[in-house]
């Protein structure tokens, strides 16, 4: 099995890939595609031919391209199947997802790269504005993630149940993003307990952004 993972290693979503694979002792290639460098390596003609957003993460499994990091961790799911990321029965697994999708869908869209740099160009925001943006939604989804681990956690150190699952591998790049914002987790007691255990896991040790090679 040849993989190959363009990433970026400050990004969150990159960040989630790495973990997967970490988890599931995948070996990949890492190809970086620096998202300031020049105006943006994602935005150069031969990777919008590999991936037309022009996004990270894209991952390459024998010449067949994935892209959006759900997308690719469920794909890894499926192809390489232990220790599974989502659970056998259906109602956990759409808890999972849901969690999972909580952050990809409704905190991280708001907060990511492009989003920023539109508040400050066409929008006109200053450094403060475009900071209490990014604060404000992911203290929101942090609420209500908070929450679902409460309901869903087996034993306070996953989100979901006793093992990882996606919503873990979700959460820990987003409670980076939320250090970086300065955002004090002791807010969120149950998000920052699982994040804690996990963060020292090896898998997600070798995952962090810092451990890339790519790291500046």
């Amino acid at each position: 099995m040849t993989l190959r993972l363009y990433t970026y290693w400050r990004s969150s979503a990159a960040y989630r890939v790495r973990i997967a694979l970490a988890v599931k002792g995948l070996a990949y290639e890492s190809v970086p595609r620096h998202l300031l460098r020049d105006g943006g390596e994602q935005r150069r003609p031969e990777y919008l031919a590999l991936n037309p957003q022009g996004l990270v993460p894209a991952l390459e499994h024998d010449g067949h391209v994935v892209a959006q990091s759900l997308a690719i961790c469920e794909y890894l799911d499926e192809i390489h199947a232990p220790p599974p990321l989502l659970p056998a029965d259906p109602r956990g697994r759409a808890a999972v997802r849901s969690m999972a999708l909580l952050v990809a869908c409704d905190v991280h869209p708001l907060n990511n790269l492009r989003v920023q740099q539109y508040l400050r160009g066409e929008l006109g925001q200053d450094e403060a504005s475009v900071s209490r943006w990014v604060r404000h939604w992911i203290e929101r989804g942090f609420v209500a993630l908070e929450q679902l681990a409460a309901r869903h956690s087996g034993d306070g150190r996953h989100c979901y149940g006793s093992s990882v699952t996606l919503a873990d591998v979700f959460l820990v790049p987003q409670v980076y993003n939320a250090r970086r914002a300065q955002l004090d987790l002791a807010a969120w007691p149950r998000l920052a307990a699982v994040a804690q255990h996990l963060e020292a896991l090896p898998a997600f040790a070798a995952a962090r952004p810092e451990a890339q090679p790519d790291a500046e």
